[in-house]
């Protein structure tokens, strides 16, 4: 049911992200390119890996993540970007199988925590993150840099 991600999944995944978007009411900001996705997968350098959830051999869900550092713990972690299941497919037990693996992967990994983002409005997630023992991280916000100011602090 939960398996690694292969490049013939791209599409999927890609699908899959636009549904995401679509949930979080962000469609307008999924410019994503399929070949450049299936680079960043699987290429000579992943820079993250995905997770795919398929009952019956059709993905109905995904977990995309990636490797960060923590230097207070000295161990790696895992960030969490995406976590997905298709809405006529929730609530039986696939997102709770999607974290499991990844806390697997984290537990086989040395790995000393696992993060993750959720949109402050999106009270099904948060309710179900709490109910695994996630805990906000109170005290910290997320910063982020895009397009233009991305290439201005590069170029100063």
């Amino acid at each position: 049911m939960i398996r690694p991600a292969t490049p013939a999944d791209v599409p999927a995944i890609a699908s899959l992200i636009r549904a995401l978007a679509d949930y979080e009411k962000l469609s307008h900001e999924v410019v994503l390119d399929e070949a450049k996705l299936a680079e960043h997968l699987f290429g000579p350098r992943p820079y993250a890996e995905c997770l795919i959830a398929e009952p019956n051999g059709i993905a109905v869900g995904f977990a995309l993540f990636f490797h960060n550092y923590s230097t207070f713990l000295g161990k790696p972690g895992i960030y969490l970007e995406d976590l997905f299941v298709l809405p006529e497919h929730r609530g039986g037990g696939i997102g709770k199988a999607l974290l499991k693996a990844i806390g697997q992967l984290a537990v086989e990994r040395d790995c000393g925590r696992i993060e993750w983002s959720v949109l402050d409005w999106n009270s099904p997630a948060i309710g179900f993150y709490e109910s695994l023992g996630a805990k906000p991280v109170d005290g910290w916000t997320v910063y982020r840099m895009t397009g233009e100011t991305i290439t201005r602090l590069a170029s100063t």
